[in-house]
């Protein structure tokens, strides 16, 4: 049986609700066997490359990073597919990404003000001003909004997931030839939780019209039937959509939308967010990880060998074009760094190919973020990740899938509660439901006036959010 089509069985099955159930089926970021995730993530070793290493600087450089540029391909996909303003390239056709851009703008117009309003106004007091200044953002799918959200001055931040950051050529080969890309078939499991969307009943700001959601495993009415170019601006518009409204991601809709995607959506994703963030791009480069972890950007040459857009499968393309650094800036401010680099985080993966944690452990003392992550940091086959945080984060926000009391307390963490949690989201989180349970019940309940990740799997879908620190 395929790798695909095992992955589709396991979300296809029923969760239990039980607390005392195995992780069973799991909807959103679903976390699929060691044998559906092996070949996975093949991140090219950068050991025998004969290009300048760059390590883990403490603060982000004003010098212009080593390796090829993708730059100008980056503006052109912040006008074409994130919608954040400049011409449209000659050879583009204007009048459909005038109305991709209409439609994205407004999700962002509507997340901005539904979402990130709220959220920043919580956060600007409650995260203190001393925490280290790089973030590191497990199981974060193409979210980096809310990283951007909590920690706006941070100097890096660094997601990490199973998803490619994406092969930019396949902006100029849409240009000349719209419908030349392979197609990708997948269907999209398009709601996680099986019920109807509805607005937030105590949040006035929410919009009262659901976020356009089908049938689970349905190709969405926005993407049936389109090829080339309008399918990967119609994926762009449903994902992003789905994303700023629901708070998290499916993989599945993931595995199409960015493994096997026409343009690089999860770039895409993160240009989004800083323009929903009000800041500017200053440079794209893609990279490697050499042996020791430190950082071998592409170079000419590695582009120029990498696969034809064309005649090359896109999910082995984007693996090539796997990790993506993007420095920004606010209008007249001071550099900063987002990287985001595909690898599988269980703790089978980690052992053969260190260089994702090696890299992880060169930055010291970190600030840590995670939400929706299948509760996978609750599983023993994912302890080595989850002791990396152990051990390295000070201050770290998530909701009930971050890392649970029964690891961070005996460690020296001390846990603070917002909202309500009854129960998991998703199955995978049932044998972990008891301990944010009682962790809940030692606080005082307080309010949370936005959903961060997972609502709980209670009837009421309570909001919650956990901060823990030393």
């Amino acid at each position: 049986m395929s790798r695909v089509l095992v992955l589709l069985t396991i979300l296809l099955a029923a969760c239990s609700s039980n607390d005392s159930s195995p992780p069973s089926s799991v909807g959103e970021r679903t976390p699929p066997t060691t044998s559906q995730r092996a070949d996975a993530v093949a991140t090219p070793d950068a050991s025998s490359a004969g290009v300048a290493v760059t390590p883990d600087a403490a603060v982000p450089s004003e010098e212009v990073p080593a390796g090829h540029d993708f730059t100008p391909v980056a503006k052109q996909l912040i006008a074409i597919a994130s919608c954040g303003g400049g011409d449209i390239p000659d050879g583009f056709p204007v009048e459909r990404i005038e109305r991709h851009c209409a439609a994205i703008k407004k999700t962002q117009a509507d997340y901005a003000k539904r979402w990130v309003e709220p959220a920043r106004a919580f956060f600007v007091d409650l995260v203190p001003k001393d925490i280290p200044k790089k973030v590191v953002y497990p199981f974060a799918g193409g979210d980096l909004s809310t990283a951007l959200t909590i920690y706006p001055d941070a100097d890096e931040i660094t997601t990490l997931s199973l998803e490619p950051a994406g092969d930019p050529r396949t902006l100029e080969v849409l240009r000349k030839t719209p419908g030349a890309l392979k197609q990708s078939v997948t269907k999209f499991a398009v709601d996680p939780t099986g019920r109807p969307w509805k607005p937030e009943p105590t949040d006035p700001a929410t919009t009262s019209e659901p976020p356009g959601i089908d049938p689970i495993m349905k190709t969405p009415t926005i993407i049936k039937g389109k090829v080339g170019l309008d399918r990967a601006l119609a994926t762009i518009e449903y994902e992003l959509h789905f994303l700023y409204v629901v708070n998290f991601s499916n993989t599945m809709n993931m595995i199409d939308a960015m493994r096997g995607g026409q343009l690089p959506t999860q770039l895409v994703f993160g240009l989004s967010a800083l323009q929903v963030h009000g800041y500017e791009i200053v440079s794209l480069r893609y990279f490697k990880l050499d042996t020791a972890g430190a950082i071998v950007y592409l170079t000419d040459d590695d582009v120029a060998k990498a696969p034809d857009p064309v005649k090359g499968a896109a999910d082995f393309r984007n693996r090539i074009f796997a990790n993506a650094e993007v420095r920004f800036r606010k209008p007249g401010g001071r550099t900063q760094i987002y990287r985001h680099l595909q690898v599988d985080l269980d703790d089978a993966h980690l052992a053969k190919d260190p260089r994702a944690l090696r890299h992880l452990e060169a930055k010291g003392k970190i600030a840590g973020l995670t939400k929706a992550a299948s509760y996978l940091l609750s599983w023993d086959s994912f302890k080595t990740i989850r002791t990396y945080l152990v051990d390295h984060v000070v201050w770290m926000v998530s909701d009930a899938t971050g890392v649970p009391p029964k690891f961070g307390t005996p460690a020296g963490f001390t846990y603070e509660t917002w909202g309500a949690f009854h129960s998991a989201h998703i199955g995978a989180g049932n044998q972990i439901a008891k301990d944010w349970r009682d962790e809940f019940s030692k606080h005082e309940t307080r309010s949370l006036p936005f959903r961060f990740g997972y609502y709980d799997g209670s009837a009421a879908r309570s909001n919650h959010l956990v901060v823990m620190h030393r």
